[in-house]
């Protein structure tokens, strides 16, 4: 995705890898915790887009980090992508407002098939066996946890597949534009922010969110421990991007694949014992269990694609790294 000056170092490699891991797992926990107080998504999503943008605004002013000057043909190829991308993750919080953690994960897995049936319909031909039943296994263990899911809300599964479909529009679009060549990871960070904050506030003011959003938050505000939820969530939204950005441009698409399943395995896990709203049954665990089996089963299908195929420089959608 970005352009590389060279191999980075297997410490690097290994840093950025795990560094997005954490973050993306630890992001899931933090809006999580703040959506069960606070139930303004959109507007929650629009306040880290604008932390994002102040902080590196400021961090350019103070010499701590160096970016390009605005550019509005740079900024008019990136749009759509960051229209996609924002769409994506307004969906995904949604979700989360009704959704417990281990079927959220569960039906963010489904993304992959997404791609493979948006791949076929474009004429890139029929993936191998072992990658086409991997993501079926996925989707059928999500047929299966939702049977057992006696905390099911329509509204929650509703948004948590919006999400799945614009993150594959999202996805498809990098791939086919190419938009981000050429720009750092706080570049990135820095468009896809300034370029979000118009989508949103439209989108706020037209569902009616803004401006009692914000009298709530006020109110909020007030108590010290939501505070810090709020601050660690904007804090977290930044790392977040940043180190998706970073792992992007110095990882291959395979290691950020495999990152993305580990880190769902792990949220799966924590998700029965954290934050609650999670009623344990024979056919939701066992419908997990496959969903996270077809996932690990889909990284290793593409590892040994992978290694079949000769190097090339072209990006593999499929394991672009998301929220």
């Amino acid at each position: 995705m970005g352009a590389d000056t060279g191999e980075p170092s297997s410490f690097l490699s290994l840093s950025a890898a795990f560094s997005y891991g954490i973050a993306s797992m630890a992001m899931v926990f933090v809006n999580k915790a703040i959506l069960m107080q606070y139930a303004h998504s959109m507007t929650l999503l629009t306040l880290q887009q604008i932390a994002t943008a102040i902080f590196i605004h400021f961090g350019q002013i103070l010499g701590m980090s160096k970016r390009k000057d605005f550019s509005i043909a740079t900024g008019r190829k990136l749009l759509p992508v960051s229209i996609f991308y924002n769409a994506n993750v307004a969906f995904a919080l949604a979700s989360l407002k009704g959704v417990n953690i281990p079927m959220y994960i569960a039906i963010k897995r489904l993304t992959p098939l997404a791609v493979l049936v948006a791949g076929c319909l474009r004429g890139k031909g029929k993936p191998p066996t072992q990658v086409s039943l991997s993501v079926i296994c996925t989707a059928a263990g999500v047929l299966i946890a939702a049977l057992g899911d006696f905390s099911f809300d329509l509204y929650g599964y509703s948004m948590a597949l919006t999400s799945v479909f614009f993150q594959t529009m999202y996805l498809i679009l990098v791939e086919k534009s190419g938009a981000e060549d050429g720009l750092s990871s706080v570049e990135l960070m820095f468009y896809n922010s300034v370029l979000s904050l118009p989508f949103l506030f439209f989108i706020i003011i037209a569902t009616g969110e803004f401006p009692y959003s914000l009298s709530v938050l006020s109110e909020k505000t007030a108590s010290l421990s939501f505070s810090v939820i709020l601050f660690v969530s904007l804090v977290m939204g930044i790392v977040l991007n940043f180190t998706m950005f970073w792992c992007t441009i110095v990882n291959s698409a395979l290691t950020t694949t495999i990152v993305g399943v580990l880190k769902g395995v792990g949220s799966t896990t924590l998700g029965f014992v954290l934050l609650g709203g999670v009623e344990v049954h024979t056919l939701n665990v066992t419908g997990l269990v496959i969903n996270t089996f077809g996932g690990v089963w889909y990284s290793y299908a593409k590892y040994m694609q992978k290694r079949k195929m000769p190097r090339r420089t072209a990006p593999d959608v499929e394991a672009h790294p998301h929220k």
